[in-house]
């Protein structure tokens, strides 16, 4: 099955010349347990990961080969890197040249939560190096994407146009959300109201 990068390529999954990589017994280091770096935790550890996990709320986790670490850690250790905190000035621009020359050669960063926690010029020449492996990128720092941007060029990059969340079930669900704030607005009984 053919994937187009940004860049034009055409990467072939399971096709001679390219290499297929089994998750079992590899290392996810997880940036970010929250709600969804915890999902990904429990899938991760469904497919018989090792996962790693930076953040700042540490909690005791009911999972197997859990640990908590520090970011340099997670970033030498790691098979693949997933990023799911929130963009705050602690987190802006996480992913650097600093953490990418720690990580293996063969290691994927996978961004589906804020395009700034990448250091685009960083990430883009980890990936021409050859310092990493490849990137999964459905968040941009800049949504369209400006042509300028090196990762649409970046060998083994491969970018979504922010669509991860655009399954029918997540629009619906968003919409009844959307809803039931209003009903519950209109009855004097506000929900999930920001301050």
């Amino acid at each position: 099955m053919p994937l187009w990068t940004g860049s034009g390529e055409r990467i072939l999954i399971g096709a001679s010349g390219t290499t297929l990589v089994e998750l079992a017994g590899k290392t996810i280091g997880i940036i970010g347990l929250g709600r969804i770096g915890l999902q990904t935790a429990r899938i991760a550890s469904a497919f018989g990961m090792h996962i790693l996990a930076y953040g700042n709320h540490h909690r005791e986790m009911d999972l197997p080969n859990f640990q908590w670490c520090d970011l340099n850690e997670l970033m030498m250790l790691s098979d693949v890197v997933s990023l799911h905190c929130p963009l705050t000035k602690e987190t802006e621009g996480i992913i650097n040249s600093k953490n990418l020359s720690m990580m293996k050669p063969t290691a994927i960063i996978i961004n589906t939560s804020r395009g700034k926690l990448v250091n685009n010029k960083d990430l883009a020449d980890a990936l021409n190096t050859g310092k990493i492996g490849g990137a999964g990128l459905d968040v941009l720092a800049v949504e369209p994407p400006e042509d300028s941007n090196p990762l649409l060029h970046a060998k083994n990059c491969i970018i979504t146009p922010h669509i991860a969340w655009a399954t029918k079930e997540a629009r619906t669900k968003l919409l009844d959300i959307a809803v039931e704030n209003i009903k519950a607005f209109i009855d004097s009984n506000p929900k999930n109201v920001i301050q």
